[in-house]
């Protein structure tokens, strides 16, 4: 039997998710903004704190219908209250599994997921599952980092040393982190034919760009659930958890210091 798991890497520790609040689909969807239209019945998933979702709400609404999952009930929680605070509260929060989706067949003109199919064990059969209940015409749309592409200035051996653990604790987790260059190929083993593959990136390089970069990783490195799978994997000690966060926060401090993140965007027509 296939192993359809999901280890959400990351976690929900605050620190992930005060990068997870500062996304819009502007900045993280802008390769699909074009493709919405009022009316359309949208469906995102791994929503986390809403701030897309809401984005994605407005560009369909007021006649479109939304509804927005993620496996955190609590995390949910807090993506209901944004959006309640932006007016929308028409658009319905519920915890489930990308690859059992409780919708009939044909239920969305638009299924959106942002940075989850990275952590799938299969991501062929999520895939599968977000076309199925893609009404036809309608369309999938990813998009997902990819770890290996992504490059920095000054080069700091605790960064390298960062990247190199981060793709093993995704790895142990059943994840594949470079996956915004799989996209299509997965896409295309799911059943579409129809697709259009293209990129994206983030950049950070102003002073208040990197200190909040640098600082969220500083942090996550050593407090979040991808420091504890580092952990009890054996992959990492205390100490070397601790000297990659010295990196981030030197990376962070440098005036010269560059940071580029390339995700995979893919548009996968039914």
């Amino acid at each position: 039997m296939t192993n359809r798991r999901i280890t959400y890497t990351h976690g929900h520790q605050d620190s992930v998710l005060r990068s997870h609040r500062s996304r819009s689909a502007a900045d993280s969807a802008a390769y699909l903004l074009p493709e919405l239209r009022p009316g359309m019945r949208l469906l995102d998933v791994g929503c986390g704190p809403g701030t897309i979702t809401v984005d994605l709400a407005e560009a369909v609404g007021p006649t479109g219908r939304v509804v927005a999952l993620d496996t955190s009930a609590e995390v949910l929680a807090e993506a209901a209250r944004y959006a309640a605070g932006r007016g929308l509260d028409a658009i319905a929060f519920e915890v489930a599994d990308v690859h059992r989706l409780p919708y009939a067949d044909g239920s969305f003109d638009v299924v959106h997921a942002h940075q989850v199919i990275q952590h799938l064990a299969d991501p062929v059969a999520a895939l599968r599952e977000m076309r199925r209940v893609t009404a036809p015409g309608g369309l999938v749309a990813v998009r997902d980092a990819d770890y290996a592409a992504m490059t920095w200035y000054p080069e700091l051996p605790e960064l390298d040393a960062w990247l190199a653990l981060y793709r093993r604790v995704a790895r142990a987790n059943g994840g594949e982190p470079d996956a915004g260059r799989r996209l299509a190929a997965w896409a295309r083993a799911a059943g579409f034919t129809d697709l259009v593959a293209g990129s994206g990136s983030w950049t950070f390089a102003t002073p208040e760009r990197r200190e909040w970069w640098g600082g969220l990783w500083a942090e996550r490195t050593e407090k979040s659930s991808t420091a504890a799978t580092a952990l009890a994997e054996g992959l990492a000690t205390p100490a070397e958890l601790a000297a990659i966060a010295d990196g981030w926060r030197r990376w962070a401090a440098d005036p010269d210091g560059w940071f580029a993140v390339l995700h995979g965007e893919l548009l996968a027509r039914r």
